[in-house]
């Protein structure tokens, strides 16, 4: 059975129904998403509201987190503290009120889901080396975790160390792994178009998938509602 795993959408809704389209077409109905649904872009109502009517399971990001108030303002950068206070107020409430139940992580057999890491989630620390990924497998159970956060798409195995992306091959009953499924809305790896992850829980293998979507129209939105500029510029580079 093959399911996507989405992550960072941050209320980029162009590259959202990019990708929730293509999902349709490949006839995949199970769909995760590991938080920040909202943040930095023009278009969060629209962005939770596809979450909640195509995805099956949705964890709790730190943006939400900021959101809602549970994680300081101050812990964001300039950029995104005022991203964070525009959708603050403009985030319907019923919005607010689902976010609100959005569990820290998910486990599905060998595999954990969470937004951030899986040790003290809820703390917003990031993985962005093997060895960092080595400290947080050797302390939990699961085989396989997939991650958001850093919007950077990468693999970290135990054995190996980090080993890219593309498709995969999994060995889950000799290794293990950390699977960082990108950013749908932002992407920072020098790549603008959305990313995520579909994973085949039967063969033990996954894809990263990469689609085009109209960026200049998210751009112009951006620059319209009066968020940052540097929001805005940042979609046409993938940094």
């Amino acid at each position: 059975m093959k399911v996507a795993i989405i992550s960072d959408i941050h209320a980029n809704l162009e590259a959202f129904q990019t990708v929730l389209t293509y999902l349709q077409a490949e006839n995949i109905s199970e769909i995760i998403c590991l938080g920040d649904i909202i943040g930095y872009g023009p278009r969060p109502n629209e962005c939770v509201g596809l979450v909640q009517t195509h995805c099956q399971t949705c964890l709790m990001g730190n943006h939400e987190h900021g959101v809602l108030g549970l994680t300081d303002v101050h812990y964001f950068n300039q950029y995104a503290q005022d991203a964070l206070l525009w959708t603050r107020r403009h985030l319907f409430q019923y919005h607010k009120a689902y976010l609100e139940n959005l569990p820290y992580s998910f486990a599905a057999g060998d595999a954990l889901f969470v937004h951030s890491t899986p040790l003290q989630p809820e703390e917003w620390h990031y993985i962005f080396t093997a060895e960092e990924a080595r400290q947080n497998l050797q302390r939990i159970a699961h085989r396989l975790v997939f991650v958001g956060h850093s919007h950077i798409p990468m693999i970290f195995s135990y054995r190996s160390g980090a080993i890219g992306t593309g498709r995969v091959q999994l060995n889950l009953e000799e290794d293990r792994y950390i699977v960082n499924v990108g950013s749908v809305g932002q992407p920072r790896d020098g790549n603008t178009r959305a990313c995520f992850v579909i994973f085949d829980r039967d063969a033990h293998a996954l894809e990263y998938i990469r689609l085009e979507y109209p960026v200049e129209k998210t751009h112009r939105e951006i620059l319209e509602n009066h968020l940052p500029p540097f929001l805005a510029m940042r979609l046409l580079t993938g940094q």
